[in-house]
């Protein structure tokens, strides 16, 4: 039976997502209100400039004062997408205290404060709904923590950001360097001006933090990912990726370790090889591995940013905290049970690719590989290719801890024969 008085939802923010927010929620109005058992009223819309036209919105609904909106104490869902930390921690704060539950699409305010913003949701009986904060429209947040609720999840790998998935695949597929890349991804709009969130890691570490608390049942804050950006990839990475039958990806990496006793959540390029489903990932898509107990392995693939992708993620939660209203009743809130350590990197292990610039004479081989066995990393595969007293080394390990090679490296650095490290990057998805 259908909920004559419909649920009142506030909008924070109407940009190219917040815009769309209202576009789907304004067009599909029908088939919203059938889903939840209520319908759904625009009850008003915070922005920064209000003069702006903003086509199927009334104007009567738009304010700038959002603190007053939040405040009304009528309001039931509130649906946050302004980004960043303040406000809107404070706002999402006082909608909880006023009576509303939230949506939100703030992957950096949920990485850095997701454990005290679940407490206040709690405290106030209310939802706390953020699928949109990962990988847009891919619906990934809810089946960690519903559908495999009752599973192990033991590794989450993943290309969570379009943007640096686009200049990476535009590197592999022409041969162009990372600034030609980047030049065109901006060109297309797949960029900002300013692309270091991007490029930097920093986007992608935030998500990494919520999928990895989710995941394994522990608080993870944006200060446990390890983060290592991709401006120093080169045409010459991809070529040695290439004779290694790889590519390369800017991956979030969170795992348990062996014993399940801690966990890591990393960012960072990586080589995989093209037989792994995340290979495959072109443009701007995104996609994330998972590696679970009972469910074995499972991905999901879509687009990963984007108005109009972003949206649907925001109305399926909000259809979603719209039914738990209707039902009386709330969704799943902070698990965070397990209390895991999170490890550092240095205790990650993986397999490496180091690239060195070696004196093409007689027994250097024979010094580097002495290095390596001196700090128990084991050499799998050794390329050498010299010219004119030069040379270059490239060596791929088994696995081995980052403290490990850590260590290589700075010894190989003080060897007369060594003179420098191109690259080191790792493998993954072995």
């Amino acid at each position: 039976m259908m909920r004559t008085r419909p649920l009142k939802v506030a909008l924070l923010g109407c940009g190219v997502v917040g815009s769309e927010v209202a576009r789907i929620m304004t067009t599909h109005a029908a088939d919203l209100a059938a889903r939840i058992g209520a319908p759904v009223e625009l009850a008003g819309v915070a922005v920064r400039r209000p003069d702006k036209v903003r086509e199927g919105i009334d104007p009567a609904l738009v304010t700038t004062d959002a603190t007053a909106l939040v405040k009304r104490g009528d309001l039931d869902i509130v649906v946050e997408v302004i980004g960043g930390i303040e406000p809107a921690r404070t706002l999402i704060a006082t909608a909880f205290e006023h009576g509303a539950s939230v949506v939100s699409a703030n992957k950096a305010l949920l990485a850095q404060d997701g454990a005290a913003l679940h407490a206040a949701a709690e405290e106030h009986g209310k939802d706390l709904y953020y699928e949109a904060s990962v990988a847009g429209a891919i619906p990934l947040i809810r089946p960690l923590r519903e559908s495999l609720a009752g599973d192990k999840v033991n590794r989450v790998l993943g290309i969570v950001n379009g943007t640096t998935n686009f200049i990476l695949d535009k590197m592999d597929s022409t041969g162009a360097g990372y600034q030609e890349a980047l030049d065109e991804a901006t060109a297309l709009g797949y960029a900002e001006a300013d692309p270091t969130a991007d490029v930097e890691g920093f986007d992608a570490a935030a998500k990494a933090a919520i999928l990895a608390g989710i995941a394994f049942h522990t608080r993870v804050r944006l200060d446990d990912v390890y983060r290592e950006g991709m401006t120093e990839v080169t045409a010459a990475d991809f070529a040695s990726a290439k004779e290694m039958g790889c590519t390369i990806k800017l991956l979030a990496i969170c795992e348990r370790a062996g014993d399940g006793a801690s966990v890591t959540a990393r960012v960072h390029p990586a080589m995989i090889p093209l037989s792994h489903p995340l290979a495959s990932v072109r443009g701007a898509y995104n996609a994330v591995f998972v590696e679970s107990d009972a469910a074995g392995q499972l991905m999901f693939y879509g687009p990963g940013a984007g108005g109009a992708p972003t949206a649907s993620a925001v109305l399926g939660d909000l259809v979603a905290v719209g039914r738990n209203l209707v039902g009386g009743t709330t969704g799943p809130g902070e698990s965070a049970y397990a209390a895991l350590p999170v490890s550092s990197m240095g205790e990650v292990v993986t397999r490496y690719h180091i690239s060195l610039d070696v004196a093409d004479k007689p027994g250097v081989l024979a010094q580097v590989a002495t290095v390596f066995a001196e700090h128990g990393v084991s050499i799998d595969t050794v390329r050498q290719q010299g010219k004119d007293g030069e040379a270059s080394l490239v060596v791929v390990t088994h696995r081995a801890s980052d403290a490990a090679l850590s260590g290589v490296v700075e010894a190989l650095r003080k060897l007369d024969t060594v003179r420098g490290v191109a690259s080191i990057m790792r493998v993954e998805g072995e």
